[in-house]
């Protein structure tokens, strides 16, 4: 089958940034994708939780959604919306960083909102708390696709293996983990924990991020690490879009699933321990 990934240099604009993905969306249909991921905070990249509130909608009421819904059902492709940032009903305001699979009829199929929270002080200049202004989801997600299943995560969640393992146990031939990864940690650990990911599931992991330096009305802006990349099941590197902003394609065999599984079948031996 063949993916497209798209790489984007978002800013803190929905309205900006709307138009600009929908424009590779449709260049990758043009080019014969048949699935099409984005990153992490499609819509807004930004760290200022007062300008979040005031150009952020609830998912009934977003407009880049209501967009990608129509894409997806104009171009006849499933598509992955990495998250889209969005306002909740949430007593302390904090919003939802929610990942969106749409099918080709224009539907959401599944969505999943990211569970772990990048709180981390990187350096002395650089620290994150995900967690002040966004709410932790609860539900690990496996979405059926028809051509294959889907386990769903974002950025951080990639630290934590017993989840993958988890998704992989409950039937997931792909993992995608969207993200809009620090190019400190990036490259130190990216590379690192995605192949890691895949061959201990035996999934390809595929992963399309935000890239650059991001523009910001109200802060200082924000750099991302960029290379999204497709890990085979074996932990090859199959696809690595470098830095740039735009959409990259790659076409793989789902049967390299079963030939990982068949060739090392971790996943089937699990044994219980005690401390």
């Amino acid at each position: 089958m063949k993916l497209a990934l798209l790489q984007l240099n978002a800013s803190d604009a929905p309205a900006e940034n709307l138009p600009v993905t929908l424009a590779l969306i449709k260049d990758a249909a043009a080019a014969g994708a048949e699935f099409i991921l984005t990153p992490e905070v499609t819509n807004c990249l930004s760290t200022s939780r007062q300008h979040q509130t005031s150009v952020l909608s609830t998912q009934d009421d977003d407009p880049s959604l209501a967009a990608f819904l129509l894409a997806a059902a104009e171009y006849k492709v499933w598509l992955m919306i990495g998250s889209l940032a969005l306002k909740t009903n949430d007593p302390d305001g904090r919003f939802a960083n929610r990942c969106f699979l749409i099918n080709p009829q224009g539907e959401i199929a599944a969505w999943y909102d990211k569970i772990h929270m990048f709180d981390v002080d990187i350096s002395a200049t650089e620290s994150y708390r995900e967690s002040d202004g966004y709410r932790p989801g609860n539900r690990a997600v496996v979405a059926d696709a028809g051509f294959a299943k889907i386990g769903m995560t974002i950025c951080y969640d990639m630290r934590f293996p017993k989840l993958y393992r988890d998704l992989a146990h409950a039937g997931a031939h792909i993992i995608t983990a969207p993200a809009a990864f620090s190019p400190v940690t990036g490259a130190a650990h990216w590379e690192s924990l995605l192949r890691a990911r895949a061959i201990e599931t035996g999934c390809f992991v595929i992963a399309p991020a935000q890239t650059g330096k991001h523009e910001s009305s109200i802060r200082k802006s924000r750099s991302t690490y960029g290379h999204s990349v497709v890990i085979s099941p074996w932990g090859e590197v199959i696809l690595d879009a470098g830095t740039d902003a735009g959409m990259v394609c790659l076409e793989i065999d789902l049967g390299d699933v079963a030939r990982a599984r068949q060739r090392v079948p971790s996943l089937t031996h699990d044994r219980p321990y005690t401390f």
